[in-house]
């Protein structure tokens, strides 16, 4: 080796060395006081392996996708126990890919088109939504149930018509949606399936991950979810035809799949006669699909290496301060519902759901809870019909949506995530006991 890589190198070991000292100094998790800390739903738990890989990957100083991005693929691919994964700039992007991809013509005849139906829940995120109407497909809205907020699906079949196509759910909260049910509706008409698993990495059905049941699964990373890296998501499937579709969906719709720096992966770079383009015309500048440019950047898939190595860990706290909750607020179950995990699954908990049993109340419960510095969400859209840009949307629902009202208005969850510890999940069980006292 000469004498300037030799000297970059030990540069750069330094640097990783100070950058771990910095974390260690700066980042340091403050411990926990009650009535002084907050209790945020969610947040970044992180330390020195992360920061260290960031600047490792800055270093590099190579900005699109790279050889931190390809072990990420790599090892999360393994994980989930899928073929094929694919990075994204977002959760939102990885669901409108996944929906995009059965409009490919790579999806062959059953390829969803204009008009088509696509049966959803009314209780969720909007971009698990959003992506059916973006496509001109038509949602179909199926009651959810309480207390597992997953579809009831006893209303599959009536939500079935002669357009319907596909299935787009959430395993919500990270608790599995009845798989058995769903996936066996689909075979039986012959529906696409995706998987919106944002906020359940890590859950199986039957000891099997979620997003492996259907044709597509979705992730996101962003810093309330699971693992993060800032913003990010992947979309994957064992489906090598919609893999292209993906791929070249999230890659600018270009026909080309090399990767970024290669330039003649097919061998055949000016030897494709496509479209009306005349013969030979750079296979890297002919586009076979209505694409968006949806990549993250290396150093975001950095984070995300150092964020698996602690996945396993993030799930069993996650599944503790579950259990602690489950076991704290039982004694108020005359005036909550507390969440149940879908038989046959382990979920891998998002956050804690609660309803109120006397309706009306959760307004006052959350901002006593707020006024603890205990942080509250509602269950996301609510009853997305609801939602002001859905009022003039063409969109079908089946029966009258009672269970996604009361979730409109009853319904909030607070957090799980690995950055509370057990006190402060007393704390928060307290203020809980607090607020009945004196609210008899």
């Amino acid at each position: 080796m000469s004498e300037t890589p030799r000297k970059a190198d030990e540069i750069r070991d330094e640097i990783l060395r100070l950058v771990a000292l910095y974390a260690e100094t700066a980042h340091a998790p403050a411990p926990f006081e009650a009535g002084r800390s907050p209790v945020p739903v969610s947040g970044r738990v992180y330390g020195a392996r992360e920061m260290q890989l960031l600047v490792d990957s800055a270093l590099d100083f190579w900005l699109t996708t790279g050889r931190f991005n390809a072990e990420f693929e790599q090892r999360l691919a393994r994980i989930i126990g899928v073929r094929y994964l694919l990075t994204c700039n977002s959760g939102s992007s990885a669901n409108l890919l996944a929906v995009t991809a059965l409009t490919s013509h790579l999806a062959g005849e059953r390829r969803l088109m204009p008009g088509d139906e696509v049966i959803t829940c009314a209780t969720g995120f909007p971009t698990t939504v959003n992506p059916i109407l973006q496509n001109g497909l038509v949602p179909v809205f199926v009651d959810v149930d309480i207390p597992t907020y997953n579809i009831d699906v006893r209303q599959l079949e009536a939500a079935l018509s002669p357009r319907t196509r596909a299935i787009v759910l959430a395993h919500t909260l990270g608790n599995p949606f009845d798989v058995a049910a769903v996936t066996a509706f689909a075979a039986k008409h012959g529906l696409f399936l995706v998987e919106d698993c944002c906020d359940a990495l890590g859950a199986t059905y039957d000891d099997r991950p979620v997003g492996t049941f259907g044709d597509v699964g979705t992730l996101s990373f962003y810093p309330a979810h699971h693992i993060t890296m800032g913003e990010g998501g992947a979309v994957f499937t064992g489906s090598s035809r919609l893999k292209r579709a993906i791929e070249s969906l999230r890659d600018w719709g270009r026909d080309c799949y090399c990767a970024p720096g290669e330039d003649n992966t097919c061998k055949k770079r000016f030897d494709w006669t496509l479209g009306e383009l005349p013969h030979g015309y750079d296979h890297k500048y002919t586009y076979s699909h209505l694409g968006y440019n949806l990549k993250i950047t290396d150093m975001q898939a950095a984070i995300g290496v150092g964020q698996l190595d602690r996945l396993d860990d993030f799930i069993a706290a996650r599944k503790r301060n579950f259990a602690l909750l489950s076991e704290g607020l039982g004694r108020f179950a005359d005036r909550l519902i507390l969440p149940e995990a879908t038989p046959r699954s382990d979920p891998s908990w998002f956050g804690f759901a609660i309803t109120l049993r006397e309706t009306g109340r959760r307004n006052a419960l959350v901002q006593f809870l707020n006024r603890r510095r205990i942080g509250t969400r509602l269950l996301f859209g609510g009853n997305m019909i609801r939602q002001p840009y859905m009022l003039e949307r063409t969109f079908r629902t089946v029966g009258n949506l009672a269970a996604s009202d009361r979730v409109m208005n009853d319904t909030f969850w607070i957090g799980v995530y690995p950055g509370i510890g057990p006190d402060a999940v007393d704390f928060v069980v307290a203020a809980m006991g607090d607020f009945f006292a004196g609210h008899t």
